[in-house]
C-alpha cells in the first residue's frame, strides 16, 4: 500500500499574462520506506508537485484545482490537514539554505525550536537534541558549532543543518528540492549519501526533486520523469536508465558525461521547455522531438507499459519502439 498517492493532480497560477497550468494531471505513488526521484528541467511542474503535497502553494496566485493527494489514507488537500503532518509525518528539506534559515538566530536554538514548539522540551533539552542531530548529520565540532549563525557555515554544512532539522519530528516522508544545488560535486555526493544513509536508519519514504539525473542514480528506487507539468515517463532507476522509452528521457540521458571510457560529446536536447501559456497541441514534447509525426500532433500521448518492459515501466509516448530501438 502506498504511503503517498497522488492521482491526477492539477495546479494553477494566475499571471498578468493568463493562467498557467503548472501540475497538468500528475499521478504517482511513494511506497513506505521506498525513494522516488522526480526529475525533470526547471519548469516541469516538480517543486510544485511537493508544494501541493505539503499545502503550501503560494497563495492567492496558485491554487490546486484538481485531483487528490492522500498520505496514509488522509486526505491532505482537506482544510487543516497537510498543516497539521507539516513537520510530524511529512517535511521538506528546501533547495536554497541560506534563504530557509533565519540569519539572526544561532543554529543550535533554530534546530532546537523544532523540540520545543512541537515536543514541549525545555531550553536544555531542546540544546542537547540539537546537538544530537547535528552530530548524526555529520556537522564536524558540532558541540562548539551550535551558537553559530548560518553565515559561519559553508554550502554544504548549511544543507546539513536544514536536514537536521527537517529530520527533528521523525517524519515518515521527507521531502529534497533539489538538495545539490550550487553545491560542488564533491559535498553533492556527500549530500546524497547521507540522505541515503538516513533514510536507511530511520526507514522513511524519500521524494527526491532534481533536474540532474545522474545525482540520483545510486540513490533511487524508482523515477519519475516529468515534462510540462506532466508525468512522461515512470519506472525503477535502473530499468528507466538503461530502457528509457522517451525520447525526453534519452535526452537527459545524453547529456550526462560518462565518467569512464572515451570522452564523448554532450548532446543537448534541442529547443528549450515549452511556454506553458502557450503549449502545442498534442503532445508537449513534439516541437523538440525528432520522432514527432502527425499523430503527435494531434492525440495528447497516455502513460502505458512499454513494450516488451516490465508493467512498472511506463512512457506517455506514440513511438517508444523507435526511441528504445534507436538508442538502445
Amino acid at each position: 500500500m502506498a504511503l503517498l498517492s497522488v492521482r491526477d493532480l492539477r495546479v494553477e497560477f494566475a499571471t498578468s499574462g493568463g493562467v498557467v497550468t503548472a501540475v497538468d494531471g500528475a499521478s504517482f505513488e511513494v511506497g513506505a520506506g521506498e525513494t522516488v526521484a522526480l526529475l525533470g528541467e526547471s519548469g516541469s511542474g516538480k517543486s510544485v508537485t511537493a508544494q501541493a503535497v505539503m499545502g503550501i502553494v503560494p497563495k492567492p496566485a496558485g491554487r490546486v484545482c484538481g485531483g487528490s493527494i492522500t498520505y496514509d489514507d488522509r486526505d491532505l488537500l482537506a482544510p487543516g490537514v497537510a498543516k497539521g503532518l507539516r513537520g510530524r509525518e511529512i517535511a521538506m528539506v528546501f533547495q536554497d539554505p541560506l534563504s530557509s534559515l533565519n540569519p539572526v538566530f544561532r543554529v543550535g536554538a533554530q534546530i532546537g525550536e523544532m523540540f520545543r514548539r512541537h515536543r514541549g522540551a525545555s531550553r536544555r533539552e531542546a540544546r542537547a537534541a540539537a546537538l544530537d542531530l547535528m552530530k548524526r548529520v555529520g556537522i564536524p565540532a558540532a558541540s562548539k558549532r551550535l551558537d553559530d549563525y548560518p553565515h559561519q557555515f559553508s554550502g554544504g554544512m548549511r544543507q546539513r543543518v536544514m536536514i537536521a532539522m527537517a529530520l527533528a519530528l521523525s517524519p515518515r516522508l521527507l521531502i529534497a528540492d533539489e538538495p545539490t544545488t550550487a553545491l560542488d560535486v564533491t559535498v553533492q555526493a556527500q549530500i546524497m549519501d547521507l540522505l541515503a544513509r538516513l533514510q536507511a536508519e530511520e526507514g522513511m519514504s524519500l521524494v527526491l526533486i532534481t533536474h540532474d539525473l545522474g545525482v540520483v542514480a545510486g540513490v533511487a528506487d524508482r523515477v519519475i520523469l516529468m515534462y510540462a507539468g506532466r508525468v512522461v515517463e515512470t519506472g525503477p532507476l535502473r530499468e528507466v536508465y538503461e530502457h528509457s522509452g522517451h525520447p525526453y528521457t534519452s535526452g537527459l540521458m545524453a547529456s550526462i558525461p560518462e565518467l569512464e571510457g572515451p570522452r564523448e560529446r554532450l548532446v543537448p536536447i534541442q529547443g528549450s521547455p515549452p511556454d506553458l501559456l502557450a503549449l502545442p497541441s498534442g503532445c508537449s514534447f513534439r516541437p523538440r522531438c525528432r520522432y514527432a509525426d502527425e499523430q503527435c500532433a494531434e492525440v495528447e500521448p497516455v502513460l502505458r507499459q512499454l513494450p516488451d518492459r516490465p508493467s512498472t515501466h511506463q512512457a506517455a509516448c506514440h513511438h517508444p519502439e523507435g526511441v528504445l530501438t534507436d538508442v538502445h
